[in-house]
């Protein structure tokens, strides 16, 4: 490892333009290389955001000299096939969420990552956010009592043209990929592994979900109770609910700013500022395990990525979601 973190990126699409941002406030990250699926796409998105190198290809990215780690913020169905280039270079890899389709998927990449001695960490922002770690401690404290249940919900109104990602089998659209895994993860999170999961949802003309909810019982006794929407615009808090109150991540939890206390006692909140967009915290725990020589982050263990998705799979098969990846 060089003193900076030398990241790549991989996909120049909206996701991938909101991390390359945060690596600007990023302390010790240099963008060392954009790839895109055109020269033209790469060195536009290269000049915007100051990269060291351009490659018309994927493949010319993970086989770059001079780069760490690869952020993959491309479509969900080419997540796999981009992590397996990636790791193939010899590059670590910050997978955006869902990590892949499917959990067998996931199984491929991790045992990879594994052989290699690679780092491999799903980016699932929010578990390095302040916010979550402020919840933590309250829970920690005793506060809030024996925790027993958690409610989490993500919703927007989406577009509803077929062919836009969101609606797009093919692109791996519906609302438990890209919003439901923010509640799932995040009760996980708090709450411990799943035991068992019951899910209903609105199916959409294209086939895809566009309204999911679930219930799950953790290992640990707890229940969570999430939803997601592509059709409803929900106040997206998370509530964590104990035997003498409730800490609740308030609206957008995802990027929550603050978090409020409520007890017999009263309520009061606490603000939970984050740096530039976010993304900086998850950036910063890459930077930090890489040169640890961490192969995966504490925060978010291959494992329970593994698990996640497992979960994911059961969810979908409930509400009858299938994709192209599941043949």
């Amino acid at each position: 490892m060089t003193e900076a973190v030398r990241w790549g990126i991989l996909g120049t699409g909206k996701i991938a333009r909101a991390f390359a941002a945060a690596l600007r406030d990023t302390p010790g990250a240099v963008l060392a290389g954009v790839a895109s699926r055109s020269l033209e796409g790469a060195q536009a998105f290269g000049a915007e955001f100051g990269a060291s190198a351009c490659y018309g290809s994927y493949q010319e990215l993970a086989d770059a000299p001079g780069v760490d780690v690869i952020y993959i913020g491309t479509p969900h169905p080419m997540h796999a096939d981009n992590a397996v280039m990636a790791l193939n270079g010899g590059k670590g890899v910050l997978c955006e969420k869902p990590f892949t389709m499917n959990r067998r998927e996931a199984e491929e990449i991790v045992a990879l990552a594994r052989a290699k001695k690679l780092f491999l960490m799903e980016a699932m922002w929010t578990r390095y956010m302040p916010a979550l770690a402020e919840v933590r401690r309250i829970i920690a404290s005793g506060e809030i009592g024996t925790v027993h249940q958690v409610t989490a919900d993500f919703g927007f109104a989406g577009t509803q043209d077929p062919l836009h990602r969101l609606n797009n089998p093919e692109l791996g659209g519906g609302g438990l990929l890209d919003l439901g895994i923010y509640p799932l993860s995040i009760a996980a999170a708090l709450l411990g592994p799943v035991a068992e999961v019951r899910a209903m949802a609105l199916m959409g003309e294209t086939g895809v979900d566009i309204q999911t909810g679930f219930t799950m019982r953790h290992e640990g006794g707890g229940m969570s109770v999430c939803s997601c929407s592509l059709r409803a615009r929900t106040p997206a808090e998370l509530t964590v609910s104990g035997s003498l109150g409730q800490v609740r991540m308030n609206t957008m939890f995802h990027r929550a700013q603050s978090v409020t206390v409520t007890t017999l006692e009263g309520a009061r909140t606490i603000d939970t500022p984050y740096l530039g967009n976010g993304y900086v915290h998850e950036a910063m725990e890459v930077g930090r395990c890489l040169k640890q020589g961490l192969l995966e982050s504490p925060g978010m263990p291959l494992d329970e990525t593994l698990h996640l998705m497992g979960v994911l799979d059961t969810i979908r098969a409930q509400i009858g979601l299938r994709y192209p990846a599941d043949a």
